[in-house]
């Protein structure tokens, strides 16, 4: 059964009979009867097939789901006993945002490899938030509340979040003074995380929130702080990305007396289990140790 269900993960993940034979040493015909085999022993369809590609259909997309769940523990378990006397080895899969990502992760992924030379690394730099058992992460990397109570978390460090603009904007549209002048500003936001509109100040009777707008929402930090740059708005930013243009004087500190300064967590979130694994194991400790600073 976990064959079958490798040589169907195989193939969606590739999209193709021919590429998921080439990988697993067999021919596109077999690959074809074991899932049309899986189809009639489930009773519906999972794929829909063309001469070009391979699609999921609804049911198709729940049945991966819990398939590639099931061999992420299977190669967890296996990994974890085959390596228990042994140094950690193996394909490491990451998530991770783009500020974290870029700016702490890979100028510290060679120091890890040289540590761990049995050890391959895949990172995916996204800033949506994904289903880790989905997408088969080993370990995700995310700022703020976990958001999810069947995940272990291990935290590796804070994070504080800057208010700024480009010199360009401010010129052109003067500096807000006081938080409520920000209403009047065009604001830069994430498209997927709406709660991060609400901006913290002090208030008298403890925080206040500013709900700001703007015309544009991007789906990726590294593209706000672009458009940042450019000049076409104010945002609200994770430091360890916009530190460099801060000193530089790209970008400039705003309502710094006012704004509410509260660090944010990083963490490194896996689940149930996974710590068993050598490689995640030997992965966390590194962030922990060399990234604790950020």
């Amino acid at each position: 059964m976990p064959d079958t269900m490798r040589v169907f993960s195989t193939a969606v993940e590739l999209g193709s009979f021919t590429l998921a034979a080439a990988q697993l040493g067999l021919t596109p015909s077999a690959v074809s009867k074991i899932v049309s085999r899986l189809e009639d022993r489930l009773g519906v369809r999972l794929l829909n097939r063309t001469t070009r590609r391979i699609d999921l259909t609804p049911e198709g997309e729940t049945y991966l789901s819990g398939v590639r769940f099931i061999l992420n523990e299977i190669d967890e378990v296996e990994a974890a006993v085959g390596q228990s006397s042994a140094r950690p080895k193996g394909l490491l899969r990451v998530n991770t945002g783009t500020a974290f990502g870029l700016f702490e992760l890979i100028p510290k992924l060679p120091l890890f490899l040289e540590k761990y030379p049995e050890i391959t690394v895949s990172v995916d730099i996204t800033d949506r938030r994904v289903d880790i058992a989905a997408e088969r992460a080993d370990v995700a990397i995310r700022s703020g509340p976990v958001g999810d109570d069947n995940l272990i978390a291990r935290h590796i460090s804070d994070m504080r979040r800057v208010i700024c603009a480009s010199p360009t904007y401010l010129a052109k549209h003067g500096k807000p003074e006081r938080p409520e002048d920000l209403l009047q500003h065009n604001c830069l936001l994430m498209s997927d995380q709406p709660s991060l509109a609400r901006w913290p100040f002090r208030g008298t009777d403890g925080p206040a929130f500013i709900a700001v707008k703007g015309n544009i929402t991007v789906g990726s930090a590294d593209g706000m702080a672009k458009l940042a740059y450019a000049g076409v708005g104010i945002i609200r930013m994770g430091h360890m990305m916009i530190s460099s243009g801060i000193k530089s004087g790209a970008l400039v500190p705003l309502l710094e007396e006012f704004h509410l300064v509260e660090p944010v967590p990083v963490n490194a979130v896996y689940l149930p289990g996974r710590h068993r694994s050598p490689k995640v194991r030997v992965f966390v400790e590194f962030l922990k140790e060399h990234c604790s600073e950020a």
